[in-house]
């Protein structure tokens, strides 16, 4: 028990203080330095590559091969574990503890975090492989046994750091992954939607007369096995499945997230200005966050920032490049693209929308930090939805934080199952894979009854451990991502340079030869827009030169009828004149 309070305790502490911030951030702007601040350089090219090309068959259709999804697919899936119950409660609690100045910090991890992101899923992409099954396998694990552990004086230490993240990969997926995600579930689903009936049956199972395991009722049982029947029936239908429910779920309840944050925000727009100089103000000076509140000092305000940015994209984790290496993509730089484009949406779109509405609602109050009554850090997006959409005695805000939170934690653990499989498969192989899966939603249900949170403290220990692995062979591969990425550049700037694809000499030659086929495909499309437009171009040329030739051939004819009109009239003229001449010599 002494060393599950150590994880829990003085480890986790390290690991999500100072330390784990200054590791990530420090990774995060060597990134940023190297790239030449590549997200920000590049901004419209990866948001072109992203956003832009949604409606694209190659980037959004579905994809045959059984062992890969579409790039559309592996951001939805890496959204789904990444945008949880964090961004929603863990920023208004982040607000609460550090004030408004909280934001500023968030978005500078942000930021940072989006080379982050980048870096691993080009590393992902470019040392992945296809397992028995042919289905892609890519992580930290493999660019640090691959990567780091290509060279013979470090080849213990790649392998050994690539089975330390695995290890710490596969029990964080079982808590943060998990347990934590469904508990969450259930509590706001029982508070928003009350069976007092099923919340009065208590359950209680003690191990001896002084520890209680399970303390639940009724209603959090039928919740949670609930959940475990839908999460079988897609998570033992492999990536595919998973893939395909994220596609759906994730667009939607953003979406509507974002449409109902910006309806608070839009009632509320008087205090949308007193919001970004409260978050702009506090930012640097502590004594204004909340009139210079008790406990609140520029320490707290910046690593409240950080750890909320870093907890909520999961940038420098190593976990959501398990699911972008499933892609279809061939371009290591165009997976890693969506890779800064997953920390965009999680942090500076989804997160920003929970701060502004907790900062312009009056759920709490700017100048002292006093919440409403009633409102806890947990439930303070849920008072702020209140405050607009409750009607006839009933809270509707509620009701929508809950099913959003339902969402968005139920895909966390749909994620984070694909991970912690992936962690399984390269600790003990493919054929095995069920195993975990099975064990994993069974585990479902223990989230849904047990009230100890350390287990979830010990798993949370593990997922901030992930970081340090990945994180070393990220700083160690840094001149490998360079080098890859002005690859990329220079060739889409028409240079002729070999496409750095793989690691792998089959799978570099197998890439190289589908990425020249689909240039191909575009280079007949071209030839044959060029080719209509010469045809287009040549019958406009020839219609205008039968216009003019008719026109001239028009104005010779009036001419010459000019001519001869003139002629005739002329010699009628001259005869006339002789007629008269004549009847007057007669006369």
């Amino acid at each position: 028990m002494a060393v599950l309070d150590f994880i829990a305790g003085d480890l986790n502490s390290f690991i999500w203080g100072w330390f784990g911030i200054a590791l990530l951030l420090g990774t995060g702007i060597l990134m940023t330095v190297l790239t030449k601040c590549f997200q920000v350089s590049h901004f419209g090219h990866w948001m072109k590559k992203t956003l832009g090309s949604l409606f694209s068959k190659k980037v959004s259709g579905h994809v045959k091969d059984k062992g890969s999804i579409s790039q559309f697919q592996a951001l939805c899936t890496a959204l789904a574990a990444t945008i949880g119950v964090g961004n929603i409660a863990g920023v208004s609690a982040a607000i609460a503890t550090g004030g408004p100045g909280a934001v500023f910090w968030m978005w500078v991890a942000a930021f940072f975090g989006m080379m982050t992101n980048y870096s691993e899923n080009v590393l992902g992409i470019y040392y992945r492989r296809k397992n028995p099954d042919g289905e892609w396998s890519g992580g930290a694990m493999y660019y640090l046994q691959d990567g780091l552990g290509r060279k013979k004086a470090t080849k213990w230490l790649g392998k050994l750091l690539a089975i330390l993240f695995a290890i710490f990969a596969l029990l964080a997926s079982f808590g943060i992954g998990n347990m934590g995600q469904v508990n969450k579930i259930v509590a706001n689903f029982v508070s928003a939607f009350p069976v007092p009936a099923l919340s009065e049956a208590q359950i209680d199972v003690t191990v001896n007369q002084s520890t209680s395991l399970i303390s639940t009722n009724l209603y959090n049982i039928i919740i949670g096995f609930g959940l475990m029947i839908i999460a079988a029936l897609i998570i033992l239908g492999g990536i595919k499945r998973i893939a395909t429910v994220a596609e759906k779920i994730v667009p939607f309840m953003v979406v509507l997230y974002v449409v109902g944050s910006l309806a608070i925000i839009g009632i509320n727009y008087d205090a949308v200005g007193t919001a970004f100089g409260a978050i702009f103000k506090s930012a640097f000076n502590a004594e204004a966050a909340f009139g210079g509140a008790v406990g609140i000092t520029l320490s707290k305000v910046m690593s409240q920032g950080f750890k909320r940015g870093i907890f909520s994209n999961e940038a420098g984790l190593g976990s959501s490049v398990m699911v972008h290496s499933n892609s279809n993509v061939k371009e290591p730089v165009q997976q890693g693209l969506w890779g800064i484009f997953e920390v965009f949406a999680d942090t500076i779109i989804v997160c920003t929308m929970t701060a502004l509405v907790v900062l312009t609602s009056g759920v709490i109050d700017l100048n002292t930090g006093v919440k409403v009554a009633g409102a806890t850090d947990d439930t303070l997006v849920a008072k702020a939805f209140d405050s607009v959409f409750s009607f006839g005695g009933f809270n509707f805000g509620s009701m929508f934080i809950a099913i959003a939170v339902l969402l968005f934690a139920f895909t966390t653990v749909l994620g984070w199952s694909h991970y912690g499989a992936k962690a399984w498969e390269y600790l003990f192989g493919t054929k095995s894979s069920f195993i975990y899966k099975a064990v994993f939603v069974v585990v479902i249900i223990f989230g849904a009854v047990m009230t100890s949170s350390v287990a979830w403290d010990v798993s949370d220990t593990f997922n901030g451990l992930m970081m340090v692995p990945n994180l070393i062979g990220v700083l160690a591969l840094s001149p490998l991502v360079v080098k890859i990425t002005n690859n990329y550049l220079k060739r889409r700037k028409g240079e002729r340079l070999t496409p750095m694809l793989s690691n792998f000499a089959d799978i570099q030659s197998d890439m190289e030869a589908q990425l020249a086929m689909e240039n191909g495909e575009a280079a007949v499309v071209a030839a044959e827009v060029i080719e209509n437009a010469e045809t287009v171009a040549v019958e406009e040329a020839a219609e205008v030169a039968e216009t003019v030739a008719v026109e001239e051939v028009t104005e010779v004819a009036e001419t010459v009828a000019v001519e001869e009109v003139t002629e005739v009239a002329e010699t009628v003229a001259v005869e006339e004149a002789a007629e008269v001449a004549e009847t007057v010599a007669e006369s």
